[in-house]
């Protein structure tokens, strides 16, 4: 029995070293683009110029108030009527797109919250700004990860699936608000709302993701 066994034993070793690297886990390096489901549909809106939408939206505000039975000033009726007839010689269908608000909006409020599943357990590496939410000390332990600068203070949030709650055991120094960082560990496909604390307030902001970091670094291309 014993010669078996030290027979065996190089062959073992040698099976050992081929298999070792398959089970090492692999982080996959994610971009912000890499977080957005697609959800296909069809958005007349989208075809619209900003001074055409901004006339569309004059159009929708007037008539939303002479249904509620409110006066509407003869100076804004008649930018109204102006509006509308820029946007009819451009043969857009004011009616049917005021008719179909309600359903688009919907159709863009799922796309905002549209999650990649596949992602969920997966070790990642992105990167973004860290936006700190809780400290231990002077680090910061928990925190928004963000595309852009400003993003939740600044300028509107994000949509929930292009905000990564990001919490780690050990901290990170505090270097202020959106500093660039790389975070790595792994990744959870689950909706929450984390409280930003602010300087007039809070507010809460809906994430589409979270993240148990095992590792956070400065951002470096």
């Amino acid at each position: 029995m014993k010669t078996t066994i030290t027979k065996t034993l190089p062959i073992f070793l040698l099976t050992a070293v081929f298999i070792a690297p398959a089970i090492a886990v692999q982080v996959r390096q994610l971009g912000w683009q890499d977080l957005i489901k697609k959800v296909e549909f069809e958005d007349p809106f989208e075809a619209l110029t900003q001074d055409q939408l901004s006339d569309l939206g004059l159009v929708a505000r007037v008539r939303q108030l002479q249904a509620m039975g409110r006066k509407v000033g003869e100076g804004t009726l008649k930018e109204a009527e102006e509006s509308a007839r820029r946007l009819e010689k451009a043969e857009i269908d004011i009616d049917g797109l005021l008719a179909r608000r309600a359903e688009i909006r919907e159709l863009r409020r799922q796309r905002a919250h549209a999650v990649v599943e596949d992602l969920n357990g997966e070790q990642i590496r992105m990167p973004g700004y860290a936006l700190p939410l809780e400290f231990s000390g002077n680090k910061i332990t928990e925190f928004l990860l963000v595309p852009w600068v400003g993003a939740c203070i600044h300028t509107p949030p994000p949509p929930p699936n292009q905000i990564v709650y990001v919490k780690l055991e050990k901290g990170i120094e505090n270097r202020g608000r959106f500093t660039p960082v790389w975070v790595i560990g792994e990744m959870a496909v689950k909706a929450a709302t984390k409280n930003l604390y602010l300087v007039d307030g809070s507010s809460g902001i809906d994430v589409g993701y979270s993240l148990a970091a095992s590792q956070v670094e400065p951002y470096k291309k």
